[in-house]
């Protein structure tokens, strides 16, 4: 009988790629999702499996975590999060209530059942990095806004559980995620936006000068790295990066995907107080411990994106 591994956000962009590396490998796959930021058309190419089923329901809600993880699960994978900065310096409650008191629940039922926690967090908790440098796990922290804050508190109630309690608890850290099934206005990656105005001959619009630089890291490396970190005995108890060891400005983001028809224009920034000027990865620890190094170049991911945009906006149009 197959194994069975419960994820937090399954219908999100990450975590329905997440699934399906799962169901490749072989796994079981319970989700939990409360679709305020996923989507069932997301996860629609599972539903002809009995290996995943989906429970929409809100990780807020301690009884819904518990009816998924039971002593019959092997590991969960933690996903489900807020996410949106500028919502976050809007209304942060909501942040909080997510980000911090539905990890709890989380770590609570992962620690009655003894079960193994992949918890996943985000690039945007360290401080700044000078130009020349990669960022490193032990890389000082300095969250922005209340969403980086958020997920750096459930990073420690996470550790203080690994601790207290010896429960088995991975920090996973994957750096600027892009590809099939992210969003494609606000609250998406610069690549996903970019990519989907250039296809509707719509501005790419950079937010304040675009010297600003992202390592880009595509999503199926992404949910790789996540799996393989979750059941790792040696990463058990660490915080791993992921990322290519490469970034690339905003500026010259927008010039590579940009085709000759599309004009790029500089905008305000909506959060400049939040914004950090560099963010390259140093994956040394992830390639180390893991084995794992990403395999999709940038060129490649942005040509992957935009067939599956061309698909999607196809589809839309023949409905």
């Amino acid at each position: 009988m197959s194994e069975t591994v419960v994820v937090t956000g399954a219908a999100g962009f990450i975590g329905r790629w997440v699934v399906r590396e799962l169901l490749d490998r072989g796994y079981n796959v319970r989700g939990i999702d409360d679709l305020s930021n996923g989507s069932r058309r997301n996860i629609a190419e599972f539903e002809s499996t009995d290996r995943f089923d989906l429970t929409v329901g809100d990780i807020r809600d301690a009884e819904v975590v518990s009816a998924r993880v039971g002593d019959d699960v092997k590991a969960c994978i933690h996903l489900a999060a807020e996410i949106d900065v500028q919502e976050s310096l809007d209304r942060p409650n909501s942040h909080f209530e997510t980000n911090v008191i539905g990890t709890h629940n989380v770590l609570e039922v992962c620690r009655r059942t003894e079960t193994r926690l992949g918890l996943v967090g985000t690039c945007m908790v360290y401080d700044v990095a000078d130009q020349e440098s990669a960022i490193v796990e032990d890389h000082p922290v300095k969250p922005a806004s209340p969403y980086a804050g958020s997920k750096l508190a459930a990073e420690n109630l996470a550790e203080s559980y690994y601790r207290g309690y010896d429960l088995p608890i991975v920090i996973l850290r994957p750096f600027n995620t892009y590809g099939p099934y992210q969003k494609t206005d606000m609250e998406g990656g610069v690549v996903s936006i970019f990519a989907s105005r250039d296809l509707e001959n719509e501005p790419l619009l950079i937010f304040g000068d675009g010297t600003q630089s992202r390592d880009l890291l595509y999503v199926t490396d992404c949910a790789k790295f996540i799996v393989e970190g979750t059941f790792s005995d040696d990463a058990t108890g660490e915080t791993l990066n992921a990322g290519t060891g490469t970034d690339i400005s905003v500026n010259e983001l927008a010039t590579v995907i940009a085709t000759d028809r599309t004009r790029i224009s500089h905008v305000e920034h909506h959060h400049p107080q939040s914004e950090i000027q560099t963010l390259r990865c140093d994956p040394t620890k992830a390639k180390s411990m893991l084995g794992w190094e990403p395999n999709v170049e940038l060129e490649d991911g942005i040509d992957r994106l935009r067939s599956w945009l061309r698909a999607e906006r196809n589809d839309r149009e023949s409905v």
